[in-house]
């Protein structure tokens, strides 16, 4: 069993395994089913995932309006080839943006690890199956590696937005994304949790301030960013950068950051963008209520 990164870290090397494989066998310690089981579980996941990047990027709209075809705009800019990034992280883009526009679609998605945050895991992962070509098992083990970090932050600080705002949505998942870029590509413990630490501590106090109350604006780009930035962070770590504040201690600030946010910008849409004038003229118009004054 492991509570923290550092326990994760420690248990991969003493064993000389991979940090999907330690995630798994805590899940078959945890749960007492087979490992045949569990691998099938996360295997359907997996399919959960795929089948929404695919619906996303084919185009769909939200019942409000608010969002819906940016991932097609992005798969149409990534064909013309004149793209000022990286042909990889703009795929990630447009996959994560695909994945939230199926979910504020009313679509069937997997939270990874919140619906609010859906998009960043698959949106990386579909995008490194055309740069890496992995094979199913590896996929799925990514998805294992994913969760490994992703119950870290569970259990010593938040996944949810209404208690540590997106940084405890969008950046947990970005940085749980990282880190399974890195073993996906090669790299060692060590480097996931760097790339987990590089990740999330860039995007901490991040608010969580939905437009109207919908899960959408300006969700479905956040993991958009998210995804991109689990990309870069992925390379850093793998270029030996390591982040000074250990990722543990980088998990403890989010979680006081959290405590430290006001009610306004935890999901209530009460502040930042959804309080702009913009923001209330959107509920308003959804809503049908009077625009207050």
């Amino acid at each position: 069993m492991f509570r923290n990164v550092a326990e994760l870290i420690e248990l991969a090397n003493s064993q000389n395994k991979k940090i999907s494989e330690i995630m798994i066998e805590q899940e078959m310690n945890v749960t007492g089913r087979s490992r045949e089981e569990i691998i099938a579980f996360m295997d359907r996941n997996l399919t959960v995932m795929e089948e929404a990047v695919e619906r996303g990027i084919k185009g769909v709209k939200s019942h409000s309006g608010l969002t819906g075809g940016d991932a097609v705009l992005l798969q149409n800019y990534i064909e013309k080839g004149e793209f000022l990034t990286g042909e990889t992280i703009l795929d990630a883009v447009s996959k994560a943006v695909a994945t939230n526009e199926v979910n504020a679609a009313m679509g069937t998605i997997c939270a990874t690890p919140t619906a609010g945050s859906a998009g960043v895991v698959p949106g990386t992962l579909f995008a490194l199956k055309n740069k890496l070509n992995p094979s199913r098992e590896k996929m799925v083990s990514f998805l294992f590696t994913a969760g490994a970090f992703g119950f870290v932050v569970a259990n010593n600080a938040s996944i949810s937005g209404a208690a540590g705002g997106c940084q405890a949505e969008v950046g947990s998942a970005a940085g749980m994304a990282a880190a399974a870029i890195v073993e996906m590509a090669g790299g060692t413990p060590e480097q996931c949790a760097e790339a987990m630490a590089i990740t999330l501590k860039n995007m901490l106090g991040l608010v969580c301030d939905p437009v109207a109350g919908l899960v959408e604006v300006p969700c479905v780009k956040r993991n958009a960013m998210g995804a991109a930035n689990a990309m870069v962070a992925a390379d850093m770590a793998l270029a030996g950068v390591t982040s000074r504040i250990p990722c543990d201690e980088v998990i403890e600030a989010m979680f006081k950051i959290g405590q430290a946010m006001p009610t306004a910008l935890k999901e209530t849409a009460q502040g930042g963008l959804a309080a702009t004038p913009t923001g209330r003229e959107y509920e308003a118009k959804i809503f049908g209520i009077p625009l207050k004054k």
